[in-house]
């Protein structure tokens, strides 16, 4: 939703509405945790107004913690945290699970794998930053396969019913060999809005 138009963006839920794609992703950023600010909770409860379909809520943010209630009034169905802003994970994640959402955690570029070998079986989802987070349009960062790869491994014996998502410079050229390489969901914000029909796009995407 990041790279919706703000000034119609009751027009793009209800395309996103009519097409084929399964959540709506918000980025929500406080201008501290990456060097953008976006929007906060009344714009979620706005898109929650008019979307029939799941939100998938990515917090950008420091001390996500403070704002997991916020969020599920909001209308968050999904709620996803970065390891690098969570001083006691374990303990975020059981809170959104207790606020009944379904969790996840973000890995940033630099980030191993290897951190969530404790933390992984409690999370709905992993989601592999394959930009540095912070502003839409970025070029994808080639050495997310083999991160997606490293993550599959872990999630076969440690947690086989996470998903792996996969956020920035997804486009139509590099999301078959995403999934060949073991993502199960993709989120597309520049590729899908600056295209001449998203809602096209969105089809050549999700085959």
């Amino acid at each position: 939703m990041l790279s919706a138009d703000f000034g119609n963006l009751q027009r793009d839920i209800e395309m996103l509405n009519a097409s084929e794609c399964d959540w709506l992703h918000v980025d929500v950023m406080d201008g501290v945790f990456v060097p953008n600010i976006s929007f906060g909770q009344p714009i979620v409860r706005h898109i929650k107004k008019h979307a029939r379909k799941p939100l998938d809520v990515h917090l950008m943010i420091v001390d996500p913690d403070r704002y997991i209630a916020d969020f599920k009034a909001a209308g968050a169905d999904i709620l996803t945290v970065h390891y690098e802003a969570c001083r006691h994970l374990d303990r975020t994640l059981h809170a959104i699970r207790d606020a009944e959402m379904r969790c996840g955690v973000v890995l940033n570029p630099a980030t191993p794998v290897s951190v969530l070998e404790d933390t992984v079986q409690i999370c709905d989802l992993v989601l592999l930053m394959s930009v540095n987070p912070g502003f839409g349009g970025q070029r994808f960062i080639e050495n997310t396969y083999n991160k997606i790869h490293q993550l599959r491994d872990l999630l076969e014996r440690k947690a086989p019913q996470c998903l792996i998502e996969v956020d920035g410079g997804v486009n139509v050229g590099n999301a078959p060999l995403l999934f060949e390489a073991g993502a199960d969901a993709l989120v597309a914000g520049n590729a899908v809005f600056s295209a001449a029909d998203p809602e096209e796009t969105i089809r050549q995407l999700k085959r």
